[in-house]
């Protein structure tokens, strides 16, 4: 979402919210400057991990319960990958339709966790930006 929501934004509103000193929102204005670099990132890295993760895990979910069911059939584990396979599928989707229209507040968000990360944990994100003193 946040890599879509990246690449759909505008930075007129950011900087309305930075004149206004709205936390995140110079952040939000380098994610949005960035989004080539940031959509790629969310949706190739972070997207493949989260793949791996929940399919791995979705394994293991479908695995325990024909264990505990014990049906002897392939049956049950092809619905139940399905059903996973279908709601992950539909979730992207519906991920990617709020992300369209809601991507000024998604990146508004992104740009507040960008700001708790670097000013509160002293964790450099934009690291290619210098720090003004």
């Amino acid at each position: 979402m946040m890599g879509i929501a990246a690449a759909a934004a505008t930075e007129q509103p950011f900087h309305a919210m930075a004149a206004e000193k709205v936390t995140g929102a110079k952040e939000s204005i380098v994610i949005v400057r960035n989004a080539d670099r940031f959509a790629s990132f969310c949706n190739d890295v972070i997207g493949d991990i989260a793949g791996i993760v929940s399919g791995t895990a979705a394994a293991l979910v479908v695995t325990q319960l024909v264990d505990v069911f014990n049906t002897g059939r392939p049956t049950l584990s092809i619905v139940l990958t399905s059903i996973v396979a279908a709601l992950t599928v539909g979730g992207k989707a519906f991920g990617k339709t709020l992300a369209m229209t809601k991507s000024t507040q998604i990146i508004l968000f992104a740009g507040k966790l960008a700001f708790f990360v670097e000013n509160k944990l002293n964790i450099r994100i934009f690291t290619f930006i210098k720090k003004e003193k």
